[in-house]
């Protein structure tokens, strides 16, 4: 076990469904592996479901509504992907004003697959180079970001990488970022 993030506290936020299941799980794992405390966000609480592509996954506790939850007491933030999961956090004001606020003061942020969506309704794509999932590109592009399909990409903090096969790539990437 790695001790690299011994004291680091790290937010995963995401919708109360549509989370994809390894996205959430396998990053969790790696920054707790290193030493950190993981903290699951989501705009309600009590369950986040997760899938494995279209079927139902399990189901993981809310540790605390995102509402409820201030930016400053964490050093990093992870979005897992999902297709409806950043569909649906997109649309929550609390979520994207907690996104938002990482960015603002300059904290590392990883975002995998979907999960850049977010990003763009958080206006902090502009002027960052990302990778995800190749059916976002006309949408990042449009707001303002360089796109590139790469296994993963730091830009300024911000880790992003393409799907589940670019896991592993990622989650060293964001441990690294994170310490």
């Amino acid at each position: 076990m790695s001790e690299q993030l011994n004291g680091k506290r790290i937010a995963f936020l995401m919708a109360n469904e549509g989370v994809e299941q390894v996205e959430l799980t396998e990053p969790a794992k790696a920054v707790r592996a290193a030493g950190a405390e993981v903290d699951l966000l989501a705009p309600e609480a009590g369950e986040i479901q997760a899938f494995n592509h279209l079927d139902k996954g399990e189901a993981f506790a809310v540790d605390r509504r995102v509402g409820e939850a201030d930016p400053g007491e964490y050093d990093g933030l992870v979005l897992p992907g999902g297709v409806a999961n950043p569909d649906i956090l997109r649309t929550e004001p609390e979520a994207i004003e907690f996104i938002r606020a990482f960015f603002e003061s300059g904290k590392p942020v990883g975002a995998i697959c979907h999960a850049p969506w977010s990003l763009i309704d958080a206006g902090v794509a502009s002027g960052r180079t990302v990778t995800s999932w190749p059916s976002l590109q006309t949408d990042l592009r449009n707001a303002g970001a360089r796109w590139v399909d790469e296994q993963v990409h730091v830009d300024q903090g911000l880790v992003t990488s393409r799907k589940p096969d670019d896991i592993d790539a990622f989650n060293s990437k964001i441990v690294e970022e994170f310490a």
